[in-house]
């Protein structure tokens, strides 16, 4: 059995050598990116050169740097319109810089408001989000989907401590990729589906969900109850309930989801957990049930629809990310 003082060290050591790989990725990353900016300058600076000035300047770089990548007439352009794009914000110069490049191309291209644009920023550094899932994510408009979300749970109310963070788990709608489901499908159908693609499941619910099960029981005098999925989230530190419906809300959906989080508060979470969080998906709702109905629940529950992908459009649906890409991000093994 190995010492565990010597685990202790070598675990440092391995940390430490973790640690510093990641900063030396992060300052060589910031690094090339000012490079860039830096270059787009000089570009917008002697642009009365004419229309073959970029090309001149990418053959002049391809003759003194032939081994070297990323100096294309094509990439020079993006450099310049990344200069023009950044060059009145200080602000936004900082926070760019700590993106890879091809993520600053997407965002350019595809987010025109630039508070929208800090913000899907500001997921990427903290979720870790590769190119083909920001593009996902704009292409879905999460953005809009999560301001939306915040309407339709008692979060501030039924939470002491964590109640925005809570409100970013939420979407509206969820969009899930599961194909092959008929027509009429049934909640069983659903949560199956859900099981067989739980990558792209963890995905769309966000950072910091870990599943723990499926029809998870609990019992309590003798009488068995499930929950359709079961996950505890890291960041929140306390156990999520969800509970799925192929049909419109009911009020009474929220009475019995309050009976799941006051069972699992009481049965399973232990003291150093916070209270648990129930989210029911439906596929449609009044707005104005759910907000009365969540008036008089005195535990954390959010209601959302949900949207199944396969339904969505092609242009869509081809912009999911490939399923080793959405292990990376989860840090997911088979």
């Amino acid at each position: 059995m190995i010492d565990k003082t010597f685990q202790e060290v070598a675990n440092n050591i391995k940390n430490a050598i973790a640690n510093t790989r990641f900063e030396i990725m992060s300052d060589a990353n910031k690094k090339l990116v000012n490079l860039y900016y830096n270059i787009g300058k000089t570009l917008e600076e002697n642009s009365n050169w004419g229309n073959k000035f970029i090309d001149n300047v990418a053959i002049e770089l391809k003759i003194s740097f032939p081994n070297l990548k990323g100096f294309s007439v094509r990439n020079l352009k993006y450099m310049k319109s990344f200069y023009n794009e950044y060059k009145e914000d200080k602000e936004f110069v900082q926070l760019v810089a700590q993106l890879p490049w091809k993520h600053n191309i997407t965002l350019m291209q595809k987010v025109k408001d630039k508070e929208i644009s800090k913000w899907y920023m500001n997921r990427c550094l903290e979720e870790g989000w590769s190119d083909s899932i920001l593009v996902y994510q704009i292409d879905t408009n999460l953005y809009s989907r999560q301001e939306k979300a915040t309407k339709h749970n008692n979060f501030n109310v039924t939470l002491k401590k964590n109640s925005d963070l809570a409100n970013n788990i939420m979407k509206e709608p969820y969009i899930f990729d599961l194909v092959e489901l008929t027509e009429d499908y049934k909640e069983k159908e659903l949560e199956d589906k859900m099981l067989e693609k739980l990558k792209n499941v963890l995905l769309e619910l966000g950072a910091g969900f870990s599943f723990v099960g499926s029809q998870y029981k609990i019992t309590i005098d003798n009488q068995d109850f499930y929950i359709d999925l079961l996950f505890y989230h890291i960041k929140l530190k306390c156990y999520i309930a969800v509970e799925l419906k192929a049909t419109e809300f009911k009020t009474e959906f929220a009475s019995k989801m309050g009976f799941y989080l006051t069972a699992l508060d009481e049965e399973i979470k232990d003291e150093n957990d916070n209270p648990s969080i129930g989210l029911i998906l439906c596929q449609n709702k009044s707005d104005k049930i759910v907000d009365y109905t969540l008036k008089f629940i005195n535990k954390p529950v959010g209601v959302s629809e949900y949207k199944i992908f396969d339904k969505l459009s092609k242009e869509i649906q081809n912009k999911l990310p490939n399923p080793s890409d959405i292990s990376n991000h989860l840090d997911i093994r088979d």
